[in-house]
């Protein structure tokens, strides 16, 4: 009897995120305006050519991508060193690792000669890869059933996003994609309690995410700063690649957390700092017994 109310609350759970991401898109394609590609975009402030290759540190600092997604990709399947307790979760972190992997070789492609026919192969595995671990994280703290279903819901978007960017020039769903890991895993994070322990790597992560953003939005700067050794762009790359390193570094480290009754985060950290306390008060004690 107590399956099929849990049943329902799940759907109910489902259809309210469902609902408010649709909104969410629908305010964002009504209160922005089209951002279409342009020559500008693929003019980066580092464009030397060393041995012959284009672009050269703007390609060869993909290589870290590299790295780390063909070992996350094999570890997650190997299923030894990374904690994965669900089916669900080991497909979102694999799609992830996949398209970290993607990004290597999209991104080294795209600045071989970029253009706007190569900067798909860029941003595609990009967007696979933030929507494989926002679906990650929801397995882990909401449901696991609602992250399998949100894993495959996003990556169909990701490529309808791509298909309409390319027809219409306009590239603001895939933006919304890059929004995803700076705005939805702090909120999510916050709101929902962990189910394993160093969960505060979700946090690191968005954070150098956010800096290599910043990076890339600087980039003529940067480059001007270091007296022209290194590029913002390719910092950019450089500062990503941590993302699934200290996201590995979790999967590896981490441990299942006690589910306690308490089902909401803050209430959860008080009970904790309570226990904290607690302990506290009877060392006290303890030191207090021992000296009389």
């Amino acid at each position: 009897m107590v399956w099929l109310p849990n049943q329902q609350i799940g759907r109910v759970k489902r259809t309210r995120i469902w609902a408010g991401a649709f909104l969410c898109l629908l305010f964002f394609m009504l209160a922005t305006p089209k951002f279409p590609s342009s020559r500008e975009s693929h003019l980066f402030a580092d464009m030397r050519n060393f041995f012959g290759v284009p672009n050269t540190l703007n390609v060869l600092s993909n290589f870290p991508f590299l790295i780390a997604g063909v070992m996350g990709f094999v570890l997650t399947l190997q299923g030894i060193f990374f904690n994965i307790s669900f089916r669900g979760e080991v497909w979102g972190w694999a799609l992830f690792y996949a398209g970290i992997t993607g990004v290597a070789f999209g991104s080294a492609y795209y600045h071989l000669k970029p253009n706007d026919d190569r900067v798909m192969w860029d941003t595609l595995p990009m967007m696979i890869a933030y929507a494989s671990l926002f679906s990650s994280l929801l397995a882990e703290r909401v449901d696991a059933k609602i992250g399998l279903s949100c894993l495959i819901a996003l990556v169909s978007v990701s490529f309808l996003s791509m298909i309409y960017a390319r027809t219409f020039n306009d590239f603001r769903l895939c933006m919304t994609f890059q929004l995803i890991p700076t705005i939805a895993i702090p909120v999510v994070t916050f709101l929902f309690p962990p189910k394993y322990t160093h969960s505060r790597c979700w946090l690191y992560a968005t954070g150098f995410y956010l800096l290599a953003k910043f990076e890339a939005a600087a980039d003529r700067k940067i480059y001007s700063k270091t007296h022209y050794i290194i590029s913002g762009h390719s910092l950019e790359h450089l500062c990503s690649a941590i993302v699934p390193v200290l996201l590995s570094v979790m999967l590896m480290y981490r441990d299942t957390k006690f589910q306690s009754v308490y089902t909401c985060w803050p209430l959860l950290t008080c009970f904790d700092l309570r226990e904290k306390l607690t302990g506290l008060v009877y060392s006290f004690m303890f030191a207090g017994l021992t000296t009389d």
